[in-house]
């Protein structure tokens, strides 16, 4: 299992007129989550797009727990628990500053070749690193 976590404020364009943050921008919060993993493993999007491979969402399932407010400072949790295939499914948990769970949901990409419009499989080097980081987690301390 991979676990990285990315704090983030929640800026005034991100709530609505009460001062609480627009349930659209969790999506926006999930990315941002998957996306500074990635970087974390030693990839990029940008990396995967020159190699004429895209990560399209296939499903996003969200569950709302609390509200974020303007201000607050988010922790997102960011976990792989399986090694992707074509399919890429990624579990985030949204905290607020008390460490209170305040959202927790999935989203599943697909790797999908921007050349063939089809799904692919994941990039090698890309399963090689998560294997490897799936075989460190299971060693004993």
């Amino acid at each position: 299992m991979i676990i990285t976590e990315t704090k983030i404020r929640v800026y005034y364009e991100d709530t609505d007129q009460m001062g609480v943050v627009y349930y659209g921008n969790y999506a926006r919060y999930y990315e941002i989550g998957r996306t500074e993993m990635i970087r974390d493993l030693g990839f990029t999007y940008k990396q995967m797009e020159e190699m004429n491979i895209m990560l399209p969402a296939r499903s996003l399932k969200m569950n709302f727990l609390k509200s974020a407010y303007y201000d607050d400072l988010l922790t997102i949790r960011t976990i792989v628990d399986t090694i992707p295939l074509v399919k890429f499914p990624i579990k985030t948990e949204i905290y607020n500053e008390k460490g209170e769970l305040i959202n927790s949901g999935e989203v599943v990409l697909v790797f999908f070749n921007s050349l063939t419009n089809k799904p692919v499989s994941a990039p090698k080097f890309f399963t090689d690193e998560f294997s490897r980081l799936f075989q460190e987690a299971r060693k004993p301390i």
